[in-house]
């Protein structure tokens, strides 16, 4: 990724914006991220400072973090000494990947000191640190090892930039004209831009040496870029075909020819936000949901288990028939039996009275030969039944843990996890531990506002789709779902009123979009009012049977205008 130096130098230039606010909350949405609230007038953001391998960074952020119910000891730490405190100035040393946020707070004796907030993004070593007025660390959210850092990262420690590796700067026109030379010059100028020229990724050093062969002049190609790092430049995204992002910059990526989408943004932070938002909190939700997701798949892998022996002694029960017909055969021929003999030959009278060789077991009289045929008739008449109702069991929970699945794989909240594993507890696969107590708070859902003005709910998971189907709806609202595929229940809560077409497909395409054929087209979608959806006794979360329903084929691709999401 192209987190730089010369990229945090735009983002930097980008949070001064916030000198002189005052730190309003703060928040620590996981052991690697830190979040200010930050106001003056006219003026109210998050701060976003991220540490986290892979996705290190500072931005504004408009995305609202989930946070635990019990903040973390560095993060009431920050709370204890910048509450209150006020924004004086941030800066970047050089165009090192390291930002110093410098605030003035009052101490316990009420004196104004001075604050440093410093945000290392140098590597595997990222950290967020706190020094005092007197340089001494206060604490740091990673502390380094006495005995093998050169460097020490302690509280008490005397605080000191990392050691960097003399590089030249790239606004400095003689080191653009000196580099501008060695790209035509060297071997490999991508690896000399690298190691000379401060602030510069490889994605940027790629650039300029491409640059440099389309313009035939590296001293231009270079000049560009610095002239981006100086002015004011739209910051850019780069997308695959499917749209999901590759990388971005503060320059023009021209390097990869078309292969790649350009979106330009109005500020830094907002594109940082497009680019790491949707896959941190992917993230964030996998790592939340991989238990019960790994203990949803082992019992499906059971139940698939379970069922197939089960469909495999059915099998066997197939010719209970025989077993009774050569019971009733062998009584009516005793006569005809020898002790100690392997079968009887006898007429059939099921079969036009064919003759039929019925097996026998020579250790016993044929009236225990008899017996036995009638028990074994009995017994597999029982077993049959018994497997009939195991079977249709074992589908139902097979149905059910595929939606518990399908919602896992469509959650967009650890909330929503959170739900998911509350469901399981309640249905008996997750042990509920002795001191905890029943969630008893009502599940959340999606709410959609149509044209008409008419409220449709999106159940995100079973227990969503129970609470707006068997709660929420009314007899007269309609109830959608995808045919036969596991997905979300979705009302339409028009209280009997006439419904538009269009209104009918876009609930039907919420549906679709929310289920496990949503990328499919010409999606079958279910539909009947309320009153003719009904949960069975016993029956599992979510699962409801319904009649006098219609059908509409729907892509939900095609979900574009004509709702909006909230009240």
């Amino acid at each position: 990724m192209a987190f730089d130096g010369a990229f945090l130098h735009k983002t930097v230039s980008e949070l001064k914006e916030a000198c002189d606010s005052h730190i309003d909350k703060i928040y620590q949405p996981s052991k690697d991220e830190l979040v200010f609230l930050l106001r003056k007038k006219d003026f109210c953001k998050r701060l976003l400072i991220s540490v986290k391998q892979g996705s290190a960074r500072i931005q504004f952020t408009e995305n609202k973090y989930e946070n635990p119910k019990s903040p973390p000891m560095f993060c009431m730490l920050m709370r204890k000494y910048l509450s209150s405190a006020k924004l004086i100035d941030v800066f970047q040393p050089e165009f090192e990947r390291i930002a110093v946020f410098t605030f003035t707070a009052s101490n316990e004796m009420g004196d104004i000191i001075e604050l440093r907030l410093i945000a290392e993004f140098i590597g595997s070593k990222t950290n967020i640190i706190l020094a005092g007025q007197d340089g001494r660390i206060i604490d740091s959210l990673r502390h380094s090892d006495p005995e093998t850092s050169e460097r020490l990262v302690l509280p008490g420690a005397q605080y000191t930039f990392p050691e960097k590796k003399r590089k030249n700067n790239p606004l400095d026109d003689s080191v653009i004209k000196l580099y501008g030379e060695k790209i035509t010059a060297e071997e490999n100028p991508v690896g000399v831009l690298l190691d000379g020229i401060d602030g510069f990724s490889p994605l940027v050093c790629r650039e300029a040496v491409y640059r440099a062969e389309i313009l035939k002049d590296g001293y231009k190609a270079l000049k560009s870029i610095a002239e981006d790092i100086k002015s004011n430049s739209k910051p850019l995204l780069l997308l695959k075909e499917d749209g999901s992002p590759y990388d971005f910059s503060y320059t023009d990526i021209s390097q990869y020819g078309g292969k790649f989408k350009k979106q330009q943004f109005g500020s830094f932070s907002e594109l940082l936000d497009a680019f790491y938002t949707k896959r941190d909190n992917a993230e964030r939700i996998h790592k939340a949901a991989a238990d019960i997701l790994k203990l949803t798949n082992n019992i499906k892998s059971r139940t698939e288990k379970k069922l197939a022996a089960r469909l495999l002694e059915l099998e066997k029960c197939e010719n209970r028939e025989q077993l009774r017909i050569y019971g009733e055969l062998l009584k009516a021929n005793l006569y005809r039996a020898e002790p100690g003999a392997r079968f009887i030959e006898a007429e059939n009278y099921y079969e036009d009275m064919k003759p039929i060789r019925i097996p026998l077991d020579p250790a016993l009289s044929p009236q225990q030969n008899a017996a036995k045929y009638f028990k074994d008739y009995k017994k597999t008449y029982t077993a049959e039944q018994t497997l009939t109702k195991l079977t249709e069991e074992d589908r139902k929970e097979l149905i059910y843990l595929d939606s518990v699945l399908d919602s896992i794989s469509r959650s967009e909240s650890l909330s929503e996890i959170a739900e998911i594993r509350e469901e399981l507890t309640a249905a008996g696969y997750i042990k509920r531990p002795r001191e905890r107590k029943k969630n008893t708070q009502a599940p959340g859902f999606r709410e959609y506002t149509c044209r008409e003005g008419y409220k449709i709910l999106v159940g995100k998971n079973n227990r969503q789709n129970d609470y707006i189907t068997t709660v929420l709806a009314s007899k007269n609202d309609l109830w959608f779902h995808v045919k036969n595929i596991p997905g979300s229940h979705v009302i339409v809560m028009c209280h009997g009123e006439s419904v538009s077409d269009e209104t009918l497909k876009k609930a039907a395409m919420l549906a679709a979009k929310n289920s496990k054929a949503s990328s499919s087209s010409q999606v079958p979608v279910d539909y009947t009012p309320v009153k003719y959806v009904k949960k069975p006794n016993g029956a599992k979360p979510g699962m409801v049977i319904y009649t006098t329903n219609k059908t509409v084929y729907v892509t939900p691709s095609e979900l574009s205008d004509g709702i909006t999401e909230g009240a």
